[in-house]
């Protein structure tokens, strides 16, 4: 379904610069460029290619980000199979090699290296938590590549900034997991806007700007794996992007 090449583009094409006034479907038409697939490559078999979440790039047009658990935690070497970048659009989107430069367990975050020219950037916003009811988007593929690569737009607000431990009415309901949180807890935003599971990794975006506010991120109340896509939970979280400016300055990456 992906074909693998590589794409020569100007240095200047690289950096959106969206006015102050721009219409919403403008900034959508440019972050589109920015939004990638993430996923698995098989040279050998069919289908090639499995898409298993959403990723978007930053900085020099080489580090893209996603969630750590959208990253394939085993690969068959004897059918070929590597970690794969999905850019471009439709049926003939293309497929990139890419390499893990970092992840965080605590944050379900991951940061990746793109192989071949650079694509466009999005911008981060700064580490301020945003208020309640700030307007928001994200884009990205929330059903995967099964017709091709076409990412979606979904709009919305903050509805709130909650804790990530998620209270629970008998101490046998607390897990692993929870425990970790418990150590060390974090705020992450909660949308109304409903995310799938291949929305997993996309940007959350200030609608006006484009600055990315936060990671969409279903698995804080999912306990083992997202919900299917015949039955979301209807409730989103995003991680703040405060944390990916974290993670990014523990590993001496500049953008």
């Amino acid at each position: 379904m992906f074909k693998k090449t590589s794409i020569m583009l100007s240095v200047c094409s690289l950096l959106y610069i969206i006015p102050a006034k721009a219409e919403f479907f403008d900034v959508v038409a440019k972050i589109k460029h920015s939004v990638v697939g993430i996923g698995i490559n098989t040279p050998t078999s069919r289908p090639q290619n499995i898409l298993r979440g959403t990723g978007f790039v930053i900085g020099n047009g080489h580090y893209v980000i996603t969630n750590a658990h959208v990253l394939p935690t085993e690969l068959d070497e004897s059918l070929l199979q590597k970690m794969a970048i999905f850019i471009g659009s439709g049926k003939n989107a293309k497929v990139r090699d890419a390499e893990i430069i970092a992840t965080s367990d605590l944050y379900d975050l991951a940061i990746l290296r793109l192989s071949g020219s650079p694509l466009p950037a999005m911008s981060l916003a700064d580490k301020t938590i945003r208020p309640d009811g700030s307007d928001i988007a994200f884009t990205g593929f929330p059903i995967g590549g099964v017709l091709g690569l076409y990412p979606v737009t979904h709009r919305g607000i903050i509805a709130s900034t909650t804790p990530t431990v998620i209270p629970v009415q008998t101490a046998g309901q607390i897990n692993l997991k929870m425990l970790k949180r418990m150590r060390n807890p974090y705020s992450v935003y909660q949308l109304d806007a409903t995310a799938y599971p291949g929305n997993s990794g996309s940007a959350m975006y200030d609608m006006k700007t484009g600055n990315v506010l936060g990671i969409i991120n279903k698995v804080f109340v999912q306990s083992t794996k997202e919900a299917l896509l015949s039955n979301p939970s209807g409730i989103t979280y995003a991680i703040p992007v405060k944390y990916l400016h974290l993670i990014l300055k523990e590993n001496n990456i500049t953008l």
